[in-house]
């Protein structure tokens, strides 16, 4: 389209192969040829301007009404390789449908199968079936033109999910109800524990679409330099009513989440891949960002309950779920934590870490031991 009262145009090209695979017959004879260019004819429409694609929907459907329905949705989905900010309302959608945080009927309940739904088709109320967020992520995800911007959206959304969780009334409404029992903490617990089972799903999901995304070259990035970064700028504290600490915690319990997760996917919990290779330079650079922010030779712009549930949380993540990661840290960099971690009052988490260190920490988790019992 060359202008606003111009009329909608195809490309000569795109035309002429529009034009060469439509006069084909549907029979056996036409089947093999149509099976090769009916993927690159997809392909090339949905790489033109906007409305290529529609056009060429439009003028197939009419071929052949019984691929309407999948001509509808290959349209549809085009406006995601030109609009970035179109894919970030489909992985806000993913994550709102994943978490339950909305009550339309097809993410009331969350969970995969609000997420992935049905696929599409026409089998439902006699039309159209409205398709889930994440299979049409699935299809338009390879298409993304600029990928590295996804892990600082993917991040974004993460952050925003967390508040819209403690916001949606699970937490809040039962921590009314603690000041009214007898029962201590008892209604309070509950809905923690319900809010960090919804954090760490979102968190996964988090994973799982950068991961999906850009794979191990994403991955990195995003331990590496965006997390560091997200950090050190500038987050002030937002006020969520009476649960702003509650909040700031379960963000910093969902970036550890979301950062391991990410280095599972990518580098394994062993050393027997070969991606593990790759993963002692990127995991000691992460580790001595942490050990620098506790020694106070770096400052945070972040809430501090974000950051010390966020370096507990992975420490712990690290220890129990994958301690080879924990061998491939240098012994100083594992003692500077360690130290962190004991002016938290962390003394057992910070004998972990030196446990899991190896023959060259053997000496300070001694060491610890014997300033712990004097």
């Amino acid at each position: 389209m060359t202008g606003g009262t111009a009329p909608a145009t195809l490309p000569l090209p795109l035309a002429a192969f529009v034009s060469f695979t439509i006069t084909f017959k549907l029979d056996r004879a036409s089947e093999r040829s149509l099976n090769l260019a009916g993927p690159a004819l997809e392909s090339l429409s949905a790489g033109c301007p906007w409305p290529c694609m529609p056009i060429v929907a439009s003028l197939w459907a009419q071929k052949v009404k019984r691929w309407s329905d999948f001509l509808i949705f290959s349209a549809s989905r085009t406006v995601f390789h030109h609009n970035s900010d179109a894919v970030v309302q489909l992985l806000k959608s993913c994550f709102t449908a994943t978490l339950g945080l909305n009550s339309t009927p097809l993410s009331s309940n969350g969970g995969v199968g609000a997420l992935l739904g049905h696929g599409f088709g026409s089998h439902f109320y006699g039309g159209f079936s409205p398709v889930a967020p994440g299979i049409l992520y699935l299809r338009v995800y390879r298409s993304i033109r600029d990928i590295m911007f996804m892990t600082e959206e993917i991040l974004s959304l993460l952050m925003f999910s967390v508040r819209e969780i403690v916001g949606d009334g699970l937490l809040r409404e039962r921590m009314e109800k603690v000041k009214k029992t007898k029962n201590g903490m008892r209604y309070g617990q509950v809905s923690l524990a319900a809010a960090m089972t919804r954090v760490k799903l979102a968190a996964l999901l988090g994973a799982s679409f950068v991961w999906l995304s850009g794979g191990l070259g994403l991955v990195q990035s995003l331990i590496k330099e965006t997390i560091p970064s997200w950090f050190i700028s500038g987050h002030g504290s937002e006020q969520e009513g009476g649960c702003e600490g509650i909040v700031a915690m379960l963000r910093g319990y969902a970036l550890a989440y979301f950062a391991v997760i990410c280095g599972t996917f990518a580098w394994g919990v062993d050393s027997t891949t070969s991606a593990s290779k790759r993963r002692a330079k990127i995991l000691r650079a992460h580790m001595e960002f942490l050990a620098s922010v506790l020694d106070g030779k770096v400052s945070l712009g972040c809430d501090w309950a974000t950051w010390r549930a966020y370096v507990s949380g992975f420490v712990s993540l690290m220890v129990g779920c994958t301690p080879t990661w924990v061998l491939e840290v240098e012994v100083d960099v594992l003692k500077r934590l360690s130290k962190g971690l004991r002016q938290w009052n962390e003394e057992e988490l910070a004998l972990a870490l030196l446990g899991r260190g190896g023959a060259g920490a053997m000496g300070a988790a001694a060491q610890l031991i014997v300033e712990s019992e004097i």
